[in-house]
Order: structure tokens, then sequence, then C-alpha cells
């Protein structure tokens, strides 16, 4: 493995359960434990867990703070108390996606945002470099470690109590201190626990300890998808725009952010091309890259654990972008069939 890949602080736990570990946005990261099937069919009927330590956290404090997050980001950070989190876009003049992350409001003039590996250096600097008076933004990633508990049953094997989707609280779990943050990318009922770095192997060894199966990127990757949450770097880049990527509903196009004249032109004029989620129609597994015919391209595909069959989402022409719109994908050379369908591509029973 290149000696130049970053390493969690659980690295050691991954390689001690026999994990296959691979690169991942400059980290040597699991990709699965026992298999992808078995770890994601546990996030989806009981509770797994997932080490998220390499994703970044920036910190924005000061008096000016709530301010320059509200010009800099494409959704109402003034909503947020408290206690709050949000899912928001940091976008360019193009009004394309530098990256989709997650703001925590602390306190008054003091903000977490939890931001994508690969788009760490990107967001920092992005941010820093448009400092005002009145505000301090700090890469504070590597002091932290971070680990996801997903599946309908992770708040019970935690011992917590069940609080709104996107809030977070100060908490112990199991003599570690943590942030309990009702966040995620599966789906799932969940949690995501923040703690300081030297502690995550303790916490990891807790949560597991307490049932959650151990998943890899794998899984992660597979969740996400069946129930269309975007991948940046895949869906969403800093060439598409939130519109066209149906994240229209996380800007607030009333206020000014970076980008925001094309966001609204393209919200009035109508985009181009949208990205729609479908399922194949025949045996084969759709890939990102794969051309669609009539123009569009495949942007992330999986074999669904969940449908047992090939999914995806691609960017089509927004005329042919209806639900039930049909689709021909090409399948390594061969004309493959499939279905647009509406999100999320899996559904629960109930």
């Amino acid at each position: 493995m290149e000696a130049t890949l970053k390493r969690t602080p659980l690295y050691t736990r991954h390689v001690e359960a026999g994990a296959r570990m691979v690169p991942f946005a400059g980290w040597e990261m699991p990709v699965q434990y026992e298999g992808v099937i078995p770890e994601h069919r546990a996030v989806r009927t009981d509770c797994g867990a997932f080490d998220v330590s390499h994703m970044g956290q920036l910190h924005v404090d000061g008096p000016s703070a709530l301010d320059f997050l509200q010009g800099m980001l494409s959704n109402d950070v003034a909503r947020l108390a408290d206690g709050d989190a949000q899912y928001t876009l940091l976008t360019n003049e193009r009004g394309g996606i530098v990256d989709d992350l997650i703001v925590y409001r602390l306190g008054h003039g003091r903000f977490l945002l939890v931001v994508n590996a690969a788009n760490r250096a990107p967001a920092y600097e992005g941010l820093k470099d448009r400092e005002i008076p009145g505000t301090d933004v700090r890469d504070a990633s590597d002091e932290y470690g971070l680990v996801a508990v997903q599946g309908p049953r992770s708040l019970e094997r935690l011992g917590l109590e069940e609080t709104p989707a996107f809030t977070h609280r100060m908490g112990e779990l199991d003599g570690v201190e943590v942030m309990v943050s009702r966040t995620g990318y599966t789906g799932e009922l969940g949690v995501e626990l923040c703690c300081a770095e030297d502690d995550t192997p303790a916490l990891w060894d807790a949560v597991l300890a307490r049932g959650a199966v151990a998943c890899g990127l794998g899984a992660r990757d597979t969740l996400r998808l069946e129930v269309c949450y975007p991948l940046h770097g895949n869906d969403i880049t800093q060439e598409t725009d939130a519109i066209s990527a149906g994240l229209g509903w996380a800007c607030n196009l009333d206020k000014d952010f970076t980008g925001v004249e094309e966001l609204r032109r393209v919200r009035d004029e109508g985009p181009e091309q949208r990205l729609v989620p479908f399922v194949m129609a025949e045996k084969a597994v759709p890939r990102q890259g794969m051309p669609v015919a009539g123009g569009g391209e495949v942007t992330s595909g999986t074999h669904s654990p969940m449908l047992d069959r090939g999914i995806g989402m691609a960017y089509v022409p927004a005329e042919r972008a209806a639900p039930e719109s049909e689709l021909t994908i090409d399948v390594r050379g061969k004309p493959r069939q499939a279905r647009i369908v509406k999100k999320p591509i899996y559904r629960k029973e109930t």
C-alpha cells in the first residue's frame, strides 16, 4: 500500500479484523469485512458501524460566523438553533458544487462543518480565502474521530433516546465523551458519533460490543445509492449544479451566496439535464461512465442487495427525465434496458 496514504485512528482495528483495505480519497480505508451484502443487510435490518474519521471537520467561529456562512453556503444557516444541523452546499461562481456538507450550530458564533474527505482542502481553502473580519476558519480534522452507527436498531443498541433528525447534543457512550448527531448516509435511523482522536478506538470497541456489525466503504456506497444520496465526485461535481442534480431544496435562492445568480438562471429557464434514479429491467450492473442512449451518462451504479438487481443514477436530457421513462444503457458494449423511478430506489415495506 502506498506510504503516502493517510490512516484513521482505527486503522489497526480494521487490519486486525481482517478488513480488505483500499485507497480512498487519499486514505487507506476498509472496503469490506465479511462482505458488502451481509454488511449492507445488517444496516437495513439491525445495526452497522462505519469508520468515517477520514471526513473533514472545519470550525467556523466568531461574532461574524453566521453572516459569513450565510454568504458562503447554499442553505439558510440562519434557521439553525443551537443543537441543529443542516445539509447544505458550498458552491463556486458557476453554481457548481465544491462540496456537499453538513453544518452544525454548536452555539452562538460557533459552527462545525463536516465535509467530504476528498474536498477537505478545497473546502477549507475556499472558506479561509474569503474570511471576513470577526470570523476564524480552522481545519480541526486531525483532532477528531468519527463513527457512523446506522440501522433500525442503532439507537436501541447504543442505549440512546430517539431525537429529531438533524439535531445533535453532547453525551457519553461507555465512558467516551461524544457529540451525538442524528445524521447519516444510509437512509436508516442512526447517529454519527464524534469524539477526540485518541478516544476513537475505545468508541469503536464499545459500539461493536453493543452488537453493531463493522461495515466498509462498499456497503456505504450501496446503501446510499439505494436511497439516492449523491456522492461528490460521481453524481455531483464542481461542474454540476444543484438544480440539475435535484438539490434545489438545499438552496435558498432568495439570499446571496456564491453562484446564486447562475442557479437562479437554471431554475428559471429549466435545466438542460437532470439526475435521475433508475432500476435495470434486464440482468446487468451499471457503472459510472456508461453512456445512455440519446444523451446522458451513468454517474453511479451497483447491484442492489435489497432489490437483487442493478440500480443507479444518471444525467439525462430534461425532457426524458420523467419517472417511468425507459432508458437504454450501454453496459460493456451491450444495450441494456432500464426504467427511471421515483426517489428513493429502495423503500422499506411497511
